[in-house]
């Protein structure tokens, strides 16, 4: 009996995450669902947002199933991403009818963005200019150490070898698994190589070697804003993108408002021996407690957690079911233009099963 550690978040996000529970219970797949005192609960309890009790639950369990955060359950975030090593952020977009694409004809759009999940800018080191007058370093088109380009800050971006190919091999397994599926086979990395060729160059010359062991599935480069302007213009030609954080960050959640904004774009975590999954959207703060937020999101990373179980038939189950209501049009909330309430909508799901 698979366990499934459920973290609901803050926000509108909770109102997601249990209408997601009841649609997964309502498939009788014989899932154990844990519930540890995590963030606001965890408050509200007297104990710390994440205390051991809730670390060695998510620890004990075989996947997490995430809300979304903007509060006290970030420590559990946290430790779902860096403590478990989740090096691979992977983000499908793909669009099926009753989506309200502002495309004139998103017909097609069927892609993943893989993002490498750990370094990158996101290993937040800042600080003042100044500090950086020891290194001697001297910028490679001001032409002037940076501590005399004036009262500034500095950013780090560290990409590492190691983690650049795990990120690059998941890619590359995750397309040769769609193409027996149908797919097109096709990898395209991206980065800022031309600019940044130390950085973004090391993850760019490891995605080549890395293709080398994959002669089944096509391999592009392309360097990061053209693909982020061809995946504008000719979204349908794309099958598994692989970048490092910070673009994947930004491209994904771009890529999801051509299909229908962040309200139906899934997210899932991958480690090499754990996964957590949560929706894309946040905790849209604004409507907390309205019973208006999409679930479609969450209902597809529960998805792709079904998958990652070994439940894949009822991952597929799962998605048409969500594709019958969009289809159907009639019970939609109103971030995709309906009328329809976060239960309504998870009771229609659950009808379409």
């Amino acid at each position: 009996m698979p366990t499934v550690a459920v973290v609901p978040g803050e926000g509108a996000a909770v109102e997601a995450l249990e209408t997601t529970l009841e649609v997964l219970q309502s498939m009788a797949l014989g899932l154990r669902f844990v519930h540890p005192l995590v963030g606001e609960r965890a408050l509200a309890a007297g104990l710390p947002a994440f205390p051991d009790m809730a670390r060695t639950a998510i620890d004990d369990a075989d996947a997490t199933l995430f809300g979304a955060t903007s509060g006290p359950s970030a420590a559990a975030l946290f430790y779902l991403r860096w403590g478990m090593q989740t090096f691979a952020n992977v983000r499908p977009i793909r669009w099926f009818p009753g989506m309200p694409s502002v495309l004139a004809d998103p017909t097609g759009i069927d892609l993943v963005i893989v993002r490498e999940n750990l370094e990158d800018a996101y290993v937040a080191i800042e600080g003042d200019l100044a500090v950086l007058e020891p290194l001697a370093l001297t910028s490679r088109t001001a032409g002037v150490a940076p501590h005399l380009m004036g009262e500034g800050r500095f950013a780090l971006k560290a990409i590492t070898r190691a983690k650049s190919e795990q990120v690059v091999r998941h890619a590359f397994k995750l397309a040769r698994a769609r193409k027996l599926a149908g797919g097109r086979g096709l990898v395209t990395a991206s980065a800022k190589h031309n600019m940044l060729p130390q950085t973004d160059g090391l993850f760019m010359e490891v995605a080549t070697q890395v293709a080398a062991d994959f002669p089944d599935i096509g391999f592009e480069t392309l360097i990061i804003d053209d693909c982020a302007h061809r995946l504008v213009r000719m979204p349908n030609r794309f099958d598994v993108l692989v970048m490092p954080n910070l673009y994947g960050d930004i491209l994904s959640d771009m890529a999801a408002g051509l299909v229908g904004g962040l309200g139906v774009a899934a997210s899932g975590c991958f480690g090499a021996d754990y996964a957590y999954f949560e929706s894309a959207h946040g905790t849209a703060p604004d409507i907390a407690g309205k019973n208006i937020v999409n679930p479609t999101a969450t209902l597809l990373s529960a998805a792709m957690m079904l998958e990652y179980l070994g439940f894949g038939n009822a991952a597929a189950r799962l998605r048409t079911g969500i594709e019958r209501v969009y289809a159907d049009g009639l019970t939609l909330t109103p971030d995709v233009g309906g009328k329809a309430t976060t239960h309504a909508f998870g009771a229609a799901v659950i009808a379409s099963l």
